[in-house]
């Protein structure tokens, strides 16, 4: 197929690019870079060393022979811009990754609030109106969140986006619908992603799109089978408290010498994927797509769960780490379950890659290989979810800033 991948630079779309690319598909990056703009604006870079996109586009053509095509385009402002390059490519698939994706982030400021509003749901909403517009019938994968489920306690498992639900109707009967899963964001970029859910919904009745919404996990790992081919083909590596996944953070923490912040009791509970099942699932979602007509597909795309605390803990085993646990910067429960039903992929094939110390060392290794390049005073998470939060915050978990003499 001919699949546009937007957002293709990032840390799941680049490796989903490689992935596509190497199973004969061609490949379109439509991109705006903003991530890289994002790594300028808070002082920080990638622990991996990230060439231009250009460059490693061509590391690529060169490794294997396959074309990935590369195109500078803001969808979220340039509509007429990307309309007109619909129309001029005519992608079969689309995959949308073109959303500004940590929670942290969306939270530090209203400036921030407001960029991550005006970003992800003007990109997810002129793509919409740009298929029905050029009358191009791509199937529409979407990367969402599992955050929009929310973390309550309610007893049940989180079913595949869709909830039944028993209605009574005026004369007393009792009528079944499938209701969307009740929205409950925890943070302003988890809020944009459920506007998705209410967009993708609308476009798919109304116009017929044809979209698949993938529901993911916390993402952990750093290569796939396609990134180990060249040192300069290697996936960016996010440390900091803003753009780090927890279970990565834990791993650079443990690489360095820097103690494992865990904040709150560690009580919170997340659903974790692995990067090379991150792709896989992008790739099994786009070969079995709903028809015209159907409403959104939603997958969970996670293969477990696990409380915060315990992933601290069996790092610091494994490795003589240190646990500090921290003030938490967000407002949430302090202790929750998650149990989260993921029987779609499996059943298309998805054979899960799970949490073992092998995995987990190689994330290690890459860390302390590249170790010279973090700026420790980057890693605490400082962004704060309320006013009233943000002076408990601990901005220096190892204690080394210096003490006043009274």
């Amino acid at each position: 197929m001919k699949i546009a991948v937007l957002g293709g630079d990032g840390f799941v779309g680049w490796p989903t690019c490689l992935h596509l690319s190497a199973q004969g598909h061609e490949v379109h990056i439509v991109d705006n870079l903003s991530r890289r703009w994002i790594d300028t604006e808070l002082g920080v870079q990638s622990l991996t060393p990230m060439d231009s996109i250009q460059e490693r586009t061509r590391i690529w053509h060169q490794e294997t022979g396959h074309r990935i095509r590369f195109h500078l385009i803001d969808i979220a402002r340039d509509y007429d811009v990307f309309k007109h390059w619909l129309i001029e490519h005519r992608p079969e698939a689309v995959i949308h990754f073109a959303e500004q994706r940590a929670a942290p982030y969306s939270m530090k400021s209203d400036r921030h609030k407001n960029y991550t509003v005006n970003n992800n749901v003007n990109a997810t909403h002129n793509l919409l109106n740009a298929l029905v517009e050029t009358d191009i019938d791509a199937h529409l994968v979407h990367l969402g969140t599992m955050g929009v489920y929310g973390y309550s306690t309610i007893g049940a498992a989180i079913p595949e986006g869709y909830l039944p639900v028993g209605i009574e109707t005026l004369s007393g009967e009792t009528v079944s619908q499938d209701i969307l899963y009740p929205a409950n964001p925890g943070s302003i970029y988890h809020m944009t992603k459920c506007l998705d859910q209410l967009l993708f919904q609308f476009y798919a009745k109304n116009d017929g799109l044809r979209i698949t919404d993938l529901h993911q996990g916390i993402v952990w790992g750093t290569h796939t089978d396609q990134t180990r081919r060249h040192a300069q083909l290697i996936n960016r590596f996010d440390y900091d408290g803003d753009y780090g996944t927890v279970l990565n953070r834990f791993l650079i923490q443990a690489a360095i010498g820097y103690p494992l912040t865990v904040h709150g009791t560690g009580g919170q509970t997340r659903a974790f994927i692995h990067i090379q099942d991150s792709v896989r699932c992008i790739e099994i979602a786009l070969k079995n797509g709903p028809s015209r007509g159907d409403k959104v597909k939603i997958f969970n795309q996670m293969t477990e769960t696990h409380r915060v605390r315990d992933l601290a803990e069996m790092i610091a085993k494994m490795t003589g780490s240190e646990i500090a646990y921290l003030p938490n910067p967000r407002k949430e429960a302090p202790e929750n379950e998650l149990i989260v039903k993921n029987e779609q992929f499996l059943a298309l094939g998805l054979n899960p890659t799970t949490l073992t110390e092998g995995l987990l060392s190689e994330v290690v290794d890459v860390a302390k290989k590249f170790a010279y390049r973090v700026d420790r005073s980057r890693v605490p998470a400082v962004s704060a979810w309320t006013k009233d939060i943000a002076p408990t915050l601990n901005r220096d978990p190892e204690g080394k800033k210096l003490k006043s003499v009274s």
